[in-house]
């Protein structure tokens, strides 16, 4: 019998290719392509993100092209056409700038507040933008508006609406019962208070005088006077790239108070850096061209549906391409098509607005 069991090994008693295995499952094939502990849970994921980078730069790069050669009448390469083209790129900077500070302010505010329903022109922004323009007509008359061109009335415009936020910030998120929801009630009862202001003062112009300044309280890209970008500039890669390099701290302010403070940061003092940031690109984007209340929304809105990751550093170059390709092509299809470029802003805010409605509709499922 001992001689049967030695001569009979496991090895041969059971063939090794007649040993049933398993088919490799979904979930194993997920767990195979896992990444780690990243800003993506699979490579799959990450190779999707590029890949949606690389089509909204595409986008990007062939909106821009039509929009400084489209329907050039000189011919090419000759000095004329170089001429419309180069006057034609101021329009193009200018949309690359509202686009930046739209994008970047609104998600770093989301986070910020914790609430995806919101933008900071609930801070009163527009309104106060409202309120200065309609002043400076109703006390000054038509010669309202050329009081408040150039680049110092620019940069007192941006200086007022960043001190009158800090103002409100500053007030409302210190002592002892200070508070975010504080803060935001305060600030839309403060932008209805100047927006029913401004509607008085309005009512008491003359037609002509409400037409000029009807002209400057829409947002528009042919607001926008080249003489403000060497300030503009600056105003916007300075703060939108603090806020990217500090994309880190903003994944935990995202958080909440009780875990960023937990993980050793000065909740207060990170929103209150990341609140003024917010509140010197609104005032640049406001004070350039004016008014545009639901564009970050929108684009923020999707960069969160399109990037699949809730990390900062990955979210700012989406929403920034994504509100590039809505509002470039938007701009070059309404001026080369319809001729109605000063539509522009109507249709963005038609459309924003809609997709806020259906947001609020979703009841957080964002």
């Amino acid at each position: 019998m001992s001689d049967i069991t030695e001569s009979i090994s496991p090895a041969e008693s059971i063939p090794t290719a007649s040993i049933p295995t398993a088919p490799p499952t979904a979930a194993t094939a997920t767990r195979a392509e896992r990444t780690g502990s990243g800003a993506f849970a699979t490579a799959r994921q990450l190779r999707r993100y590029w890949i949606l980078v690389g089509t909204l730069t595409l986008l990007s790069v062939v909106i821009a092209v039509g929009i400084v050669t489209w329907d050039n009448p000189m011919p090419f390469g000759t000095a004329g056409f170089w001429r419309i083209t180069q006057m034609r790129a101021t329009n193009l900077v200018v949309i690359a700038i509202v686009v930046v500070c739209q994008a970047v302010a609104t998600v770093s505010f989301q986070s910020a507040t914790n609430n995806r329903i919101i933008t900071p022109s609930i801070m009163g922004f527009e309104a106060l933008y409202v309120a200065i323009q309609t002043a400076a007509v109703f006390f000054l008359g038509a010669v309202g508006v050329t009081a408040l061109t150039g680049v110092p009335q620019f940069a007192l415009m941006v200086v007022l609406m960043v001190g009158f936020s800090l103002m409100l910030y500053g007030w409302l998120l210190s002592g002892k019962y200070g508070n975010m929801q504080v803060m935001l009630l305060v600030g839309i009862v403060l932008g209805g208070g100047l927006g029913s202001v401004a509607t008085f003062m309005q009512r008491m112009l003359t037609p002509s005088e409400f037409d000029i300044l009807t002209a400057k309280l829409f947002g528009s890209v042919s607001n926008a006077d080249a003489s403000y970008l060497p300030l503009a500039i600056p105003l916007c890669i300075g703060a939108a790239g603090t806020l990217w390099w500090r994309s880190r701290r903003l994944n935990i302010i995202a958080l909440g108070k009780d875990v960023t403070t937990n993980l050793g940061l000065d909740h207060r003092r990170e929103i209150m850096l990341v609140l003024f940031l917010v509140s010197v690109l609104m005032a640049t984007t406001t004070a350039l061209v004016g008014p545009l209340t639901f564009l970050g929304f929108l684009v923020a809105t999707l960069a969160y549906q399109f990037a699949t990751t809730h990390d900062h550093r990955f979210v700012f170059p989406v929403a920034i391409l994504t509100g590039f390709v809505i509002l470039g092509g938007a701009y070059f299809v309404l001026k080369n098509i319809f001729y109605a470029e000063g539509a522009v802003s109507i249709i963005i805010e038609a459309v924003g607005g809609t997709a806020f409605l259906y947001v609020i509709l979703r009841k957080g499922r964002l």
